[in-house]
């Protein structure tokens, strides 16, 4: 069952299931693990890296009780498979670094029972001990007014961690299930509602995690509402800007032709501007097939531009938020479509030309609904939802020929901030730069070491100065007043 199934299973969720695509040469997939159940089974959010340099991620199902397993890889090992005692049912939602050292993740359900038997969902806490805890379980009843099934993950704030519940709050809206909140919530539990959807004009069930714009405003895509003449009465979805105190504008309101059913999130490029995918429409519209979606950019102003439709030869229905790597491209992966019709990892340039990297033929995965990781060694790694030995999901990685960098736990910052720096090989560094100013610094480790904003810093790219040599940030570090 994918996110989407488990979505359909609470609200009618609509499945848009869908040419010649451009194949890249010299391009190296190789799959590293199967999941078989005990192990997990059915991972749905990219992986994320950890300061000691492993990567870690969690599968929605799998392990004693079939609640989901929390896993870790080790660059050039095997999966080894760690407790998740305590945590609820299905974390759909993916792990999220968070720069008080402990990752912190969503469950769809478990939790207090008072909208399901399952549970509404919770926020939980892992520790670098693997320690979990709850932090929140949604719904007290009556109303559910802090949302039911927060399905996507977490993005870190200067203030919390935001997030989105795809449906309860205001249950007028689609009633009786409400149409989805954002909340903010702290490292010690305490959770605001900074947005109820109040009716399919705003959007209903928000889906994917949020993303923290430059300017300090949360952007984020609904899955339906907005144009109501587009699948009657519900809507092919939106694009919402929602400032921190809570006041919402609809950037972008899907027609059919330019896509519908945004359901992985946006993420912000080099450029400004934010990317996307939706998992129906194009050309042909959203009535009846459906469409196999769309790739679009769009302004923080709203203007949307459609970069590519897929036609089933060069994937179909992306449901993955986008990643832009060190060579300045997009990658994502597609549902289906591709050689084989078992979905795609592909690349696409800014200005829209797109080519597939890698089909999928269900022995090496298939239905890869969670987007890429690029770990600062320059490689890509991902997994898929099914396929592999026992059709549970697989976990892959793909070296494209990209070289190492270094990674932000938090991309932004005031002067006199200490933040978090991710990589390899800080044994013996020498200097850290801010956009070319230079900053204190403390190695904690060959895999993580902190430095300060430094007085008169703007924001720009930093460098970390090791014996192997010079290691550059993937994105800028933004100064904030």
């Amino acid at each position: 069952m994918t996110k989407l199934a488990a979505c359909n299973r609470a609200c009618a969720v609509f499945l848009f299931c869908s040419a010649t695509a451009i194949v890249l040469p010299a391009q190296t997939f190789t799959k590293l693990a199967d999941f078989n159940g005990n192990n997990g089974n059915a991972p749905s959010a990219p992986l994320i890296q950890g300061t000691d340099g492993n990567l870690y991620g969690v599968t929605a199902f799998g392990g004693t009780e079939s609640q989901g397993v929390l896993f870790r890889l080790t660059p050039g090992t095997s999966l080894k498979s760690l407790s998740l005692t305590g945590v609820e049912d299905n974390p759909f939602g993916g792990l999220l670094q968070a720069t008080d050292g402990n990752a912190y993740g969503t469950t769809l359900s478990g939790g207090n029972p008072d909208c399901d038997p399952a549970g509404c969902g919770t926020v939980f806490r892992v520790t670098p001990q693997h320690a979990v805890t709850t932090l929140h379980s949604f719904c007290e009843a009556p109303g559910c007014t802090d949302g039911v099934g927060p399905i996507g993950g977490l993005v870190q704030g200067p203030d919390g961690l935001y997030g989105l519940a795809f449906r309860g709050g205001n249950l007028n809206c689609f009633a009786p299930l409400g149409c989805g909140t954002v909340f903010k919530i702290g490292f010690d539990g305490m959770l605001t509602t900074l947005y109820t959807f109040l009716d399919q004009n705003d959007g209903w069930s928000p889906q994917g995690p949020l993303v923290l714009g430059t300017d300090r405003n949360l952007y984020g895509i609904t899955e339906f509402g907005g144009n109501h003449a587009c699948i009657p009465p519900n809507g092919c979805g939106t694009v919402f800007k929602l400032t921190p105190r809570g006041t919402l504008t609809t950037l972008h309101a899907f027609s059919g032709t330019d896509g519908c059913a945004p359901t992985a999130g946006l993420m912000q490029g080099a450029d400004g501007n934010f990317y996307g995918t939706t998992q129906g429409g194009g050309p042909g519209g959203c009535q009846f097939g459906g469409g196999p979606g769309t790739i679009f950019r769009i302004t923080p102003g709203g203007a949307l531009t459609t970069l590519h439709a897929f036609q089933y030869a060069d994937g179909a229905n992306p449901s993955s938020v986008l990643l832009q790597a060190t060579d300045g491209n997009f990658y994502g992966t597609s549902e289906a479509g591709g050689a084989n019709d078992r979905g795609t990892i592909f690349k696409i340039t800014p200005d829209g030309v797109l080519a597939t990297v890698h089909s999928f033929d269900g022995v090496d995965g298939r239905l890869p609904v969670a987007g890429l990781l690029q770990s600062t060694q320059g490689t890509f790694y991902g997994s898929t939802y099914e396929g592999g030995t026992d059709d549970m999901g697989t976990l892959f990685n793909l070296d494209v020929g990209l070289g190492p960098f270094v990674a932000f736990v938090r991309s932004y910052g005031k002067v006199g901030q200490t933040g978090g720096i991710l990589g390899q090989g800080f044994a013996g560094t020498t200097a850290v730069t801010l956009n070319g100013t230079p900053a204190s610094f403390t190695v904690v480790s060959d895999t993580y070491l902190k430095a300060t904003v430094p007085p008169g810093a703007t924001t720009g790219y930093v460098t970390v100065s090791t014996p192997s040599g010079t290691l550059t940030s993937n994105v800028a570090f933004h100064v904030i007043p």
